[in-house]
């Protein structure tokens, strides 16, 4: 119907997807409020058997990465609404390619993390290395922040129109495979600063808040590139703090310890 092509045409709506996108992230909040409040136990948390594992980490990553992937999704929708006739589905299908890509990520983080734990190195108890075991990843996330290739993932992650405009495949498998590849950009961007939610306590609602302000800061804010160099020497200056006096650092929950540490500690 002549009709039905005015409508498929006109594709998104972009006011639309934007409230769509930020509904999901604000219920993926809310599960992670309902489901892991009190649940943070620190650096070297549990992170229970994989099924619980995997659902808990896709909702974090809708949590924390919608908001500065909508730029992309936007993007994608709008080109996608003058190339097919369910843009609405291929846009579904491109950000299901997306969480493949951090689930990916995910597995393997929870694959090294049932390594150590199955070595059992006892060095690694809070007690005794723990720290600097923890300060040392999160140093080490600051000066990846520095490097050419977290240059290169970020500058990609800041400019949608290129990707799509240049990496475009039709259909639904094209759809998903756009979708992967930019989840692997993702992932080359901010692996090391998810690695940090890990050092200090992946259940840490905390922690989550302001590893996603940082990310959406780099990847959405016209000064995000520039930030790369403050979050670095941030990162750094954490590290060391949590290796040297772990106590004294703001919200970190040490492992016995009952409650997270305040800003007032």
């Amino acid at each position: 119907m002549e009709s039905e092509a005015r409508v498929a045409g006109r594709g998104l709506n972009p006011a639309g997807l934007f409230a769509v996108l930020i509904g999901a992230t604000l219920a993926a909040w809310v599960v992670l409020l309902v489901r892991m409040r009190g649940m943070d136990a620190g650096p070297g948390t549990d992170l229970g058997t994989l099924g619980w594992y995997v659902g808990i980490w896709v909702t974090m990553t809708a949590a924390m990465m919608l908001p500065s992937a909508s730029p992309m999704l936007l993007v994608y929708s709008k080109v996608a609404s003058g190339s097919s006739r369910r843009p609405a589905a291929m846009t579904a299908v491109f950000l299901t390619g997306y969480v493949i890509a951090w689930t990916a990520y995910g597995l393997v983080a929870y694959g090294l993390y049932r390594l150590v734990r199955s070595l059992d190195p006892s060095f690694l108890g809070w007690s005794r290395e723990g720290p600097i075991a923890a300060g040392a990843v999160i140093a080490l996330a600051g000066l990846y922040q520095l490097t050419p290739m977290k240059r290169i993932c970020l500058r990609h992650c800041r400019t949608p129109f290129h990707f799509v405009l240049h990496r475009w495949h039709a259909g639904g498998l094209g759809a998903l495979r756009m979708g992967v590849e930019h989840g692997l950009w993702c992932v080359g961007c901010c692996w090391a600063l998810m690695l940090v939610l890990f050092a200090v306590g992946v259940m840490s609602l905390t922690w989550m808040v302001i590893v996603a302000a940082v990310i959406f800061a780099e990847k959405v804010l016209p000064v995000g590139e520039r930030l790369t160099m403050v979050f670095a020497l941030a990162l750094v200056a954490l590290g060391i703090w949590i290796a040297v006096a772990p106590g004294s650092v703001p919200f970190l929950t040490e492992p016995g310890g009952m409650m997270p540490m305040s800003g007032m500690h």
